[in-house]
């Protein structure tokens, strides 16, 4: 069965992670939305390629840097349909249903669509957090890469697909994306809070904001990278 959706994930050093996405795909049922998982990575030297293997995945070995790592899986995928995911975030429960419910309805030339945003983390700073997303979401139009993206083949190729970004290739797609073209799903896609535990969620998220502010003012992917880490 060709597939419909071709999800390509951007590893390195994802191992700890990796193979619970991995798991929430695998629930789909094949009939229903038929996937190609492409893991494309950039060096990991933990065994994020074996792992990746064992779950059945097709592993690309490619050039560090997120962006450029999407456009690679990309490149090797053919499904009329793209789901770009982290490593470290899980669609929530029967995510397949709400993604094939709109997928029915789409466009492909036209459509695009994000999860709604979690944190794994019981902290009360990260229910706020997820609330401050998902207003940043639905009225700005620039959700977090965390949240995914499905997006058709399409659109897609129309507006340059992902660019070779070591940094804010989700909010470089997003923007020429549009947000009348993106729609937030209702399912939950849960990604790791391991950054703003160790940082702290207010100079983690300010150095978010820095990074995105530093963007639109024209700053290079390659020098906000440094301050992302």
């Amino acid at each position: 069965m060709p597939p419909l959706i071709s999800v390509v994930i951007p590893t390195l050093d994802a191992a700890a992670t990796l193979g619970a996405t991995l798991e929430a795909l695998a629930v789909t049922p094949p009939e229903a939305l038929p996937l190609e998982i492409v893991v494309a990575d950039g060096g990991s030297t933990d065994g994020t390629v074996q792992r990746a293997r064992a779950h059945g995945a097709t592993v690309l070995t490619c050039p560090r840097g997120r962006g450029a790592q999407i456009a690679v899986g990309v490149a090797a995928t053919h499904g009329p349909w793209l789901l770009a995911l982290h490593a470290d975030t899980v669609p929530e429960g029967a995510w397949w249903r709400v993604v094939g419910d709109f997928i029915a309805r789409a466009d492909p030339a036209a459509d695009a669509a994000v999860f709604g945003f979690a944190l794994a983390s019981p902290s009360p700073w990260a229910r706020r957090l997820e609330r401050l997303v998902a207003w940043r979401a639905s009225a700005l139009g620039l959700p977090y890469g965390d949240q995914g993206l499905l997006i058709g083949r399409a659109l897609h190729d129309r507006i340059g697909g992902y660019r070779p970004l070591p940094i804010m290739e989700d909010v470089d797609i997003v923007r020429r994306i549009g947000r009348r073209r993106l729609t937030v799903l209702p399912v939950r896609a849960v990604t790791s809070a391991e950054r703003f535990e160790r940082d702290g969620y207010i100079a983690r998220s300010v150095r978010n904001l820095a990074c995105l502010g530093l963007w639109a003012c024209g700053v290079p992917a390659r020098h906000l990278a440094r301050l992302y880490r």
